[in-house]
């Protein structure tokens, strides 16, 4: 699942990481011309900028970035610099910065030791001076022809270009991107310099940090990244909605995992992460997960299956189910033949694999179906048809009812479009449901036929329509009277709408056979992950909730028999800080510092009463004094109270309710 993960990732940075490369090499052979033509030298001065929007989920930028540096590398140049805007607060460590990196991206090993020690000397002043004359050495003292141990095919130039790519650019202060761009541009025909520009939000933001006069020095591309939603959508598609993996996820972990991705980050590898938590959770906490692999693997797996996993199957809540429908001879062997029961397991895993193909072609079909209906009453993404399905029985759904009433308004067009779609779908998997792929062929060839049908009808009503005779108006509307009267009366179905309620029906016995809920399924928990709730504490943290449990019930986390105590009252054996926090949530807006010393030096001499002959009670009172400063400094650090102007000696406290 990881291979795929990273290799579905690849495929989908591709088309992205191709545009660009293309564009970089179109830019760079105009520095390579030594034309005379106005163009050409009009081009000279711009800077070619690529400006790729990547989207708000800034977490996957890294991982991206990554990759289109290693892409670069080895199609482009060797010059490729990544910068960040908290490492450039202005022009001078701006320029230090891509120095730096430069320094560390030569060609040839030998030629970046010759350079080591000049460009370390003058990192201390570089400026754009200094980066043309080291550029202008060590694309000299390169050979194209001499093979380098780095050599990549990015060496295809004499003179590669730089390719300097800002990660964060809206986050770049404006100056120091205006003076950076003017002084590049006057050096572009020694420096051959490129930028590609990381964009979170809208591509406007260039023209809002860049005037006129800047943004004019550059020559801007535009790149759209795939979104993340697309991304997503192709993530379970080939992760969950698959065979391949047996591995599935139940319908309330799949909900945790998108509310945290479209409700907080938007971040594929969080989602990812996501998912390897689960997985990790479902092999430490069922025990039968271990039958979690493809088919020919669990079955003789099965074979090796000790007396107390053989247990743990006949405490399967899904498990129980299917023994109660059995008969009562086949339901005595189940639960006390060994042998039996692996038999068993093995046809209804054998089932389970089985149901989980049929019920991802159907789940697919239905969505051709649904996902360009007004409204979109089952959703427009997959994810939640497949959500919804997961949940309970779909047809039951009122959402269902309304998607089958507008299937029963849809044109013959839309209908046979989708229809082939279908088919499309089934074609995939001919060895289940093949009889489906057929049936849907014959729905599309009674089309076709109709389609025959009714060109015949025009042709001979066109003839009749030659030979009647000439009427008054009279006598016309009389006749169409009596037409619409004999539809009204009649309301006898077309040979379309006949068929297109044939479709519907059809489409409706698939789901209703195929699309049953996992649950629903013997040994499903083998296979599903359940831990739902484990989940949401592990990625749903609340540090605010978690951080109040610690100071008011410290036995929570550090299970010290001495910590435990009755609700209200505080330990006198506590950490200062707890004692401190449960004092101060006794206190109203403003707290009065030396009543809370005293309180606090009341709770803690209490526990210290046995020691109070070792030391001086001057000397315990400083001791507690500058416990309680370092208690309630602590506080303060962590956003509890704070200092106030309104009183003196007072502090301010900031959170209520217990939390």
């Amino acid at each position: 699942m990881k291979s795929e993960t990273e290799r579905l990732q690849e495929e989908l940075n591709k088309n992205l990481f191709d545009s660009l490369i293309e564009f970089l090499q179109k830019s760079h052979s105009g520095f390579q011309k030594n034309s005379r033509d106005w163009g050409y030298q009009i081009k000279l001065r711009e800077i070619p900028t690529a400006a790729l929007v990547l989207g708000v989920n800034v977490t996957d930028h890294d991982l991206t970035f990554r990759s289109l540096t290693e892409a670069l590398q080895n199609n482009v140049t060797p010059y490729v610099v990544s910068l960040q805007a908290r490492e450039c607060p202005d022009v001078k460590h701006f320029l230090q910065k891509l120095g730096s990196q430069l320094m560390d991206c030569c060609v040839d090993v030998e030629s970046k030791e010759e350079e080591n020690v000049q460009i370390t000397q003058k990192m201390t002043h570089c400026s754009m001076d200094s980066l043309s004359s080291w550029y202008m050495n060590v694309t000299q003292k390169t050979d194209p022809k001499m093979p380098g141990k780095k050599r990549t095919s990015s060496s295809q130039w004499h003179s590669p270009p730089v390719v300097l790519i800002l990660k964060d650019m809206e986050s770049f202060a404006t100056k120091v991107l205006q003076d950076f761009i003017i002084i590049s541009s006057q050096h572009l025909h020694e420096f051959p310099l490129i930028l590609i520009f990381g964009i979170a939000t809208s591509p406007v933001i260039i023209h809002r940090l860049l005037p006129h006069a800047v943004s004019s020095l550059l020559c801007i591309e535009l790149f759209q990244s795939l979104s993340c939603k697309e991304h997503l959508t192709t993530v379970l598609d080939k992760l969950l909605l698959t065979t391949q993996f047996p591995f599935k996820l139940s319908e309330k972990v799949l909900q945790i995992l998108i509310n945290i991705f479209l409700y907080h980050d938007f971040s594929i590898q969080n989602f990812i992460k996501g998912l390897q938590l689960s997985l990790l959770e479902h092999f430490c906490s069922q025990p039968l997960s271990v039958l979690c692999c493809n088919l020919p693997e669990a079955k003789r797996r099965i074979n090796f299956l000790s007396d107390n996993q053989c247990e743990n199957i006949r405490r399967l809540p899904s498990f129980r189910r299917y023994v109660e429908k059995q008969a009562a001879e086949k339901q005595v062997a189940l639960l006390t033949n060994e042998r039996f029961l692996k038999e068993e397991t093995q046809s209804l895993l054998e089932n389970l694999h089985v149901y989980h193909t049929n019920y991802f072609l159907v789940l697919r079909c239905l969505h051709q179906f649904t996902s360009s209906l007004p409204k979109c009453p089952l959703g427009r993404q997959i994810r939640e048809l497949y959500c919804t399905c997961l949940e309970k029985n779909i047809w039951e759904s009122e959402e269902y009812a309304s998607a089958l009433q507008l299937l029963r308004m849809l044109a013959k067009d839309e209908l046979t479009t989708i229809l082939q779609k279908c088919l499309n779908v089934f074609r995939s998997s001919e060895k289940q449901l093949g009889n489906t792929a057929k049936r849907i062929e014959e729905l599309l060839a009674q089309f076709q036929s109709l389609d025959a049908q009714a060109k015949e009808e025009e042709d001979t009503s066109g003839s009749q329509s030659k030979g009647l005779q000439k009427t008054d108006l009279y006598h016309l509307q009389k006749a169409l009277l009596e037409m619409k009267e004999l539809r009204r009366t009649s309301k006898k179905p077309t040979k379309f709408e006949v068929l297109r309620e044939k479709v519907v029906n059809f489409i409706d016995s698939l789901v209703r056979e195929h699309l049953l809920p996992p649950e629903t399924q013997p040994l499903h928990e083998a296979l599903y992950c359940s831990a739902a709730h484990t989940l949401r504490e592990r990625l749903n943290a609340a540090p605010r909730m978690a951080l109040h449990t610690a100071l008011n019930n410290p036995y929570y986390y550090l299970k010290n028999e001495a910590l435990k105590s009755e609700e209200g009252c505080i330990p006198n054996v506590a950490p200062d800080i707890c004692i401190a926090y449960k004092l101060h949530l006794e206190c109203s807006r403003l707290i009065n510092l030396v009543d809370w010393s005293e309180a606090f030096a009341t709770v803690v001499t209490a526990a210290e009463q046995m020691d109070a002959n070792s030391v001086t009670s001057e000397e315990r009172n400083e001791i507690i004094h500058a416990r309680f400063i370092r208690a309630v400094s602590e506080l303060e650090l962590l956003g509890f109270i704070k200092p106030t102007k309104q009183k003196t000696d007072h502090v301010a406290r900031l959170t209520w309710g217990g939390c």
